[in-house]
């Protein structure tokens, strides 16, 4: 249970997530603990602790990240459901480059009890699966409240039989493919060619397809940023996963043992989690929590300009990752290059740099 990282190695928690008992009362089979990136950190699958992820597709290539191991063996049919924890794309791109079904869930909708936190606004779990009916049919199974355990989740929460909602045809259903999705700097055109093709294909199963505009999308991946290099580094890092001031459950023997790997290990954190802790202090010492704070207001902006034209769309389309999976990087390279292949591993790196 390492988390991808040398500071956790040997670790073994005293309690199951209340997804995996979840899963184990409705009958599933839990093979093992798949590989993840170093701390969950970055969207490339060659910072673990224990090496790269290989993309079983082509092995030359990443498989994404940061739940990385999740996605490889789905695709390659070691098994047929893999969890993964998505705060900026770690269900998504991993899915993406590996060819399987990843669904970032609504915040809150699966309870994050017994899981590493990176940031307590921000934390998702969901599923990772062969195909759309399996993702499912996995997410009945974990979402739901959790009594209390978990201060993300409203206490009125709702999960219908998603596997019951699934159609073949779309009468009715509006689609709208959002225009700051495509011609990124980091897109390519082969990429939007065929996810626009896709979209509009659903016409031909009943639905309505049209190109719309969300400028506030791009400030997004702004957003974000903020959170990767303050926040979540101090509840990872500093605050060993813990977070505080939040009602709910701590998994205080994970917290115990992210403090000790941080005193006697903390060298042996990939170079792109130590440009993060470098960046955070500096960020702080410099501005406080001035960028988070700003983040924070800009993201209620953002979440009711999308909530105002999902009253509009029923689905909004665009690239998961606009560019194909990169080769994997050459083991003993500088680390300015693993910074250099961490950041072009982004799918916003070169528009928010």
């Amino acid at each position: 249970m390492m988390n991808g990282s040398y500071v956790l190695e040997g670790y073994v928690p005293e309690f199951d997530a209340t997804i995996v008992t979840s899963i184990l009362d409705a009958g599933g089979h839990i093979l093992g603990k798949s590989c993840a990136e170093d701390m969950s950190f970055t969207g490339t699958s060659f910072t673990s602790a224990k090496g790269a992820i290989r993309n079983p597709c082509k092995r030359d290539h990443s498989a994404g990240g940061s739940s990385s191991g999740s996605s490889a063996l789905v695709a390659s049919g070691d098994v047929d459901m893999a969890i993964g924890g998505d705060q900026g794309g770690s269900i998504r791109v991993p899915a993406a480059w590996c060819g399987v079904v990843g669904l970032k869930p609504t915040f809150g909708l699966v309870p994050y009890t017994g899981i590493l936190s990176m940031e307590y606004t921000n934390d998702h779990v969901g599923p990772i699966t062969k195909n759309v009916y399996d993702a499912a049919l996995l997410l009945e199974v974990i979402a739901g409240y959790d009594n209390g355990l978990d201060p993300r989740q409203p206490v009125n929460l709702e999960v219908p039989e998603y596997t019951k909602l699934l159609a073949t045809s779309l009468p009715g259903i509006r689609i709208g493919v959002v225009k700051e999705g495509f011609g990124l700097p980091t897109s390519e055109e082969d990429v939007d060619t065929l996810v626009k093709k896709a979209a509009f294909q659903m016409t031909d199963l009943g639905a309505t397809v049209e190109e719309i505009s969300v400028p506030e999308h791009t400030i997004g991946a702004m957003v974000f940023n903020t959170y990767a290099t303050t926040a979540s580094i101090d509840t990872m890092i500093k605050e060993c996963g813990a977070g505080s001031q939040y009602k709910g459950f701590y998994p205080s023997s994970a917290v115990n043992a992210l403090h000790k790997g941080y005193k006697t290990r903390i060298n042996d954190l990939s170079a792109v989690l130590k440009c993060g802790l470098l960046f955070s202090d500096y960020v702080k010492e410099e501005y406080g929590s001035y960028f988070y704070a700003k983040a924070q207001n800009i993201r209620i902006d953002i979440t009711k300009t999308f909530d105002k034209i999902l009253g509009d769309y029923d689905v909004l389309v665009m690239p998961t990752v606009p560019f194909k999976a990169p080769q994997l990087p050459n083991e003993g390279i500088a680390v300015s290059d693993v910074l250099a292949q961490t950041n072009e591993c982004l799918p916003t790196a070169k528009c928010t740099t």
